[in-house]
This record gives C-alpha cells, sequence and structure tokens, in this order.
C-alpha cells in the first residue's frame, strides 16, 4: 500500500480515536450527574448512558487507538529516518501519555459500569481536558515539527491546560449561579401561588 493512504487511515483513526476519548468522559459526566436524579430517571438514565458507553469504548474508542497504532508502526516501518527527528521522540512521548489517558478512562468506564462513582462530575470535567492538551501538543509537533522550539512548546502547552482549567472553573461558576437563579426563582413563584 502506498505510504500515503497509510498516513490518510493514521489520521483517520487517530481522528476517531480522539472523537471516542472527548465523547466518553461526556458519558461518565452525565452518568455522574444522573446519581442526584430521583427515580425512576436515576435508573433510566444511568442504565442509557452505561449502554452508550460501551458501544462507544469498544466499537469506536478501542479499535481506532488499535487501527491508529497499526497504521503509525507501518509508516514508521516504511520511513525509519523518522525515528532519527527529535521532534517525533517528542511526540512519542506525548502519545505514550495518551495511551496512559486511554487507560486511566478505560478505569473509570469499568467502574462506571458496576456503578462505583469515584469522581465528581467537576473532576470529570478536569479531567476530559487531558485528552485536548494532548491533541495539541501532538498535532502542533506533528505540524511545525523542528520549527518549534521545545521549550516554547511546552510552556504553550501548560499556558493552554491552565487556560482550559480556569474556563472550566468559571463554567462551573456560571453553572452554579444559573442553578441558584432558578431555585430561587421557583420558590419565589411558589411562594406567590401560595
Amino acid at each position: 500500500m502506498d505510504f500515503l493512504y497509510v498516513k490518510a487511515l493514521h489520521i483517520i483513526f487517530v481522528v476517531t480515536w480522539f472523537a471516542g476519548l472527548f465523547y466518553i468522559v461526556r458519558l461518565f459526566i452525565y452518568q455522574t450527574e444522573a446519581e442526584d436524579k430521583l427515580e425512576p430517571a436515576k435508573s433510566i438514565l444511568q442504565t442509557q448512558y452505561k449502554l452508550m458507553s460501551k458501544r462507544l469504548w469498544y466499537i469506536i474508542t478501542w479499535p481506532s487507538a488499535i487501527l491508529a497504532s497499526i497504521f503509525a508502526f507501518w509508516m514508521l516501518y516504511e520511513s525509519p529516518y523518522y525515528l532519527s527527528e527529535p521532534w517525533m521522540h517528542i511526540k512519542l512521548s506525548f502519545v505514550l501519555a495518551l495511551y496512559f489517558y486511554h487507560g486511566f478512562c478505560q478505569r473509570i468506564y469499568t467502574k462506571l459500569q458496576k456503578d462505583i462513582i469515584s469522581y465528581s462530575a467537576f473532576k470529570l470535567r478536569m479531567i476530559n481536558e487531558i485528552s485536548t492538551i494532548l491533541l495539541f501538543a501532538i498535532v502542533f509537533l506533528v505540524t511545525v515539527k523542528s520549527a518549534i522550539s521545545w521549550v516554547w512548546g511546552v510552556v504553550g502547552i501548560v499556558l493552554f491546560g491552565v487556560l482550559l482549567m480556569l474556563s472550566i472553573k468559571l463554567y462551573k461558576k456560571i453553572r452554579e449561579k444559573n442553578s441558584w437563579d432558578k431555585t430561587e426563582k421557583e420558590v419565589l413563584e411558589n411562594n406567590d401561588k401560595n
């Protein structure tokens, strides 16, 4: 098979792998938030989220991770000179971190399938941003290769991560305020009726 076809397939499966990683943690968040619902909504939602998670994880995310890796090894076999490039070593370090993240998500998935909730929805939102940071790091390294300074790249990724975390905290505050406003409004409306 032509090298460019292998590269295209690698990119496609990297995209679907990341899509699965982004969405699986969202499902974890929804399943965790469903814990606060009243029955029967709680059971219905958690059952549905478990089913959605199982299908996403084993039909899209895991196969994409495996196929992205197969095509990556194939490219390295066809063009071993990539392994002599310094940017590739850094990229492979981020890919290794991505595999650890994938394994961490597997642990969360397994626990949630057994109704064991280990993380709050807020912590899961923070965890969800790890894949975003890894995506930015990997794409920038592959795109600009040696043109990027290692130090500036790391500083950029750290700053990006800090901005993401601050955005999540701001989002949480806005959500809590809107939730409080809604609750206060409902109380006032109920008082007016009485």
